[in-house]
């Protein structure tokens, strides 16, 4: 019972010891998955990948010494199991340990591999009694708590964590039905000259208005959608949708694409048949990503970007002044426009390290000859500052609310002189 390539023992081997432990000990298993093992196999190949299995199972037999049973269950995942006082205690030690270790990329020969573990844990306490199958799955259920928590990290399984499992999985059938039956819409904000207020653009904002009348926000459906895969049907959707609505307008479109979307490698290809379907012009599409999407998976983003931008679309960087991203990394993905974050468009008008630090930021994109657009602007003293600061655009309920197509067509159609755009007018809000 021991896995050929790691020479660990494998599944059965970690059900038989679980049953054989002694009766009336406290006995703790970690299940352990590495982050970003596929992309080793994409980049590497599938040799590369095997040594790393074989890496990663001596690092776990260097940390757990006598103390614990190591394990490879198969693919990239791992299990270590611990009987006795203090079991959870010390098994939980042993996991961060690894995690320390995997923060730094693992040499092989002349390379420097980066891989990350998440980990769920699972306890049976002195006196109780669990059947091996139960306290995996618990295990398991805990590790994909810390997947979805932000990878690189440890997780102990609570009872809670079953019932959130199943509103999850209610959540997911209402959003398979929604896509079926069409639930979703699509809004648009105007982003308009910092200088002329005319109309430039728009942002797609999904909506879903369930049967039942409550509203969802991407914030809730859209995680969901990204751990159950639906978010690439969803998020063509989307395009697809405001690509056909936008096509008339003459004007800029930008649609965001979350991280899963950019991971799938068929995304850029999806994206060329639906401009294709649509008589879209790329050069009028921009594509919004955050930070979050490329630090998961560089490489692959960095392909991924590279085939969008063949196709003659625009990447904007979401949501920036948010996150940790420097020189080099904006430097790296050639990004053609920087979109500042509400929260220090606000923010730097009453502090004044904060509006150094967005003055700092858009002369930095002007050196890497991005274009950049402030969000959230709800004041005229903030449409004021972010204009003397030199942004392009400006985007927020100061000119316009999100709204259906056909207000963003009569916008653009009473407001515009012949062969114009349209010109916002300060302080109106569109329902």
């Amino acid at each position: 019972m021991t896995d050929s390539l790691s020479q660990l023992p494998n599944r059965r081997a970690l059900h038989r010891n679980i049953a054989a432990a002694a009766a009336g000990q406290e006995m703790a298993v970690a299940l352990i998955d590495l982050d970003g093992f596929k992309t080793v196999n994409d980049l590497y190949g599938h040799g590369v990948g095997d040594r790393l299995i074989k890496e990663i199972a001596q690092i776990l037999r260097q940390l757990c010494g006598n103390d614990a049973a190591t394990y490879r269950l198969g693919g990239d995942e791992f299990a270590v199991s611990m009987v006795g006082p203090l079991a959870g205690t010390l098994l939980e030690g042993i996991c961060r340990g690894l995690i320390e270790t995997l923060s730094q990329p693992v040499a092989l020969d002349d390379r420097r591999i980066p891989i990350g573990a998440s980990v769920g844990l699972a306890r049976c306490p002195a006196g109780a009694t669990l059947e091996s199958s139960e306290l995996l799955r618990r295990a398991d259920v805990a590790m994909y708590v810390s997947k979805r928590d932000g990878k690189m990290r440890c997780t102990w399984f609570k009872d809670e964590f079953d019932r959130s499992l199943e509103a999850l999985r209610d959540l997911d059938n209402d959003l398979r039905a929604a896509l079926l039956h069409e639930e979703f819409r699509v809004h648009y904000q105007p982003l308009v000259d910092s200088r002329t207020r005319h109309i430039v653009a728009v942002e797609a904002l999904l909506r879903w208005q369930r049967p039942d009348g409550r509203d969802l926000g991407p914030d809730v459906f859209i995680p969901v959608a990204e751990e159950s895969g639906l978010i690439n049907a969803i998020g063509a959707w989307v395009l697809r949708r405001a690509c056909t609505d936008a096509l008339r307008w003459g004007i800029k479109l930008s649609v965001n694409i979350s991280a899963a979307q950019l991971r799938n490698p068929e995304f850029p290809f999806q994206l060329g048949q639906i401009l294709e379907e649509t008589g879209f012009p790329p050069e009028r599409l921009e594509l919004e990503i955050t930070e979050t999407c490329l630090v998961l998976d560089p490489l692959v983003a960095e392909r991924s970007l590279d085939l969008v931008r063949g196709l003659g679309v625009d990447v904007v960087l979401d949501d920036f002044g948010t996150g940790y991203a420097s020189i080099g990394f904006l430097r790296q993905f050639r990004f053609e426009k920087l979109k500042l974050d509400r929260s220090l468009v606000v923010d730097s008008a009453v502090d004044e390290s904060l509006r150094a630090m967005m003055l700092s930021s858009i002369s930095m994109a002007r050196a890497l000859k991005m274009r950049v657009t402030a969000e959230g602007v709800e004041t005229e003293d903030q449409a004021a500052m972010v204009r003397s600061a030199g942004c392009d655009h400006i985007q927020g309920w100061l000119f316009f609310a999100p709204m259906p197509a056909g207000e963003v067509a009569q916008h653009l159609t009473a407001e515009v002189p012949q062969g114009g755009t349209a010109k916002a007018e300060p302080g109106r809000k569109v329902a």
